[in-house]
């Protein structure tokens, strides 16, 4: 399998980003990691192995980006206003800088040039990320696989609410998309999976995932909300095998 480690200054951040890549060719997709994660979590977690066999055969090339949620989404006595605000700085990182660089890197090793727009995906706050990052910017992503995401920003940001929060929470914006929005339009066109379990730890995920559920049929908007049995927990052992499962479903298999 081919892999390469990237350390890189970012100016929106004004600090070196780590990331990984592995594979050479095929659908690019970002994979957020969990809650203060790192990027190479979905390495030592297993989750690269359970899907090892579309990499190796060029179906596939995974970006494992580093996240910011210690000093944003965690740092819940901080600044409200400045949270926020430092999370909306590596929202840009990561479409003014990331995605750019990620295209440079795909181009080098894929000797047929991919012209469809990146995947997103992550499990718990990754899976919130993948979701909220697909529909603020369907312009710059093909779709997002979410496994265990919240959604409603009032998860860490309790007592307050400025319009940078309300834009970073989907339960709260959607419902007051209209129909014929630009980007509902584009939804449309793009690949959403939402899966959880309802076993324990997934009561938050399963309430946001039919909250959104209500919202994408109201718009009309193709998206698979997949909601697994009781016994199916927030935690690694289930994402190991929904992660792989989904991925199939996204190369056709």
């Amino acid at each position: 399998m081919h892999t390469c480690y990237y350390k890189e200054y970012s100016h929106h951040l004004n600090r070196d980003m780590e990331f990984k890549v592995y594979g050479h060719a095929g659908l690019p997709m970002v994979v957020f990691p969990c809650q203060d994660g790192k990027f190479f979590d979905f390495e030592s977690r297993g989750m690269i192995e359970t899907v090892r066999g579309h990499i190796e055969n060029g179906l596939l090339q995974l970006f494992c980006v580093g996240c910011v949620d210690e000093e944003t989404w965690s740092a819940t006595n901080g600044d409200h206003h400045g949270r926020i605000m430092w999370h909306e700085q590596w929202f840009k990182y990561i479409c003014e800088e990331f995605i750019p660089r990620l295209h440079e890197i795909h181009a080098e090793t894929d000797p047929t040039p991919y012209y469809g727009r990146v995947m997103l995906t992550g499990a718990s706050m990754g899976g919130y990320h993948c979701v909220n990052f697909y529909l603020r910017r369907p312009d710059l992503f093909g779709g997002c696989l979410s496994l265990s995401g919240l959604f409603h920003a009032g998860y860490f940001f309790q007592g307050y609410n400025d319009i940078d929060v309300y834009y970073n929470s989907p339960v709260d914006y959607l419902p007051n998309m209209a129909y014929d929005h630009p980007l509902v339009e584009q939804y449309r066109h793009g690949r959403i999976i939402i899966c959880c379990g309802q076993g324990a730890w997934e009561d938050e995920a399963k309430a946001d995932a039919w909250a959104l559920q209500a919202q994408f049929e109201r718009l009309h908007v193709p998206a698979w909300v997949d909601v697994w049995g009781h016994d199916v927990n927030h935690d690694w052992p289930w994402w190991l095998i929904q992660f792989p499962y989904h991925v199939d479903k996204l190369l056709g298999y």
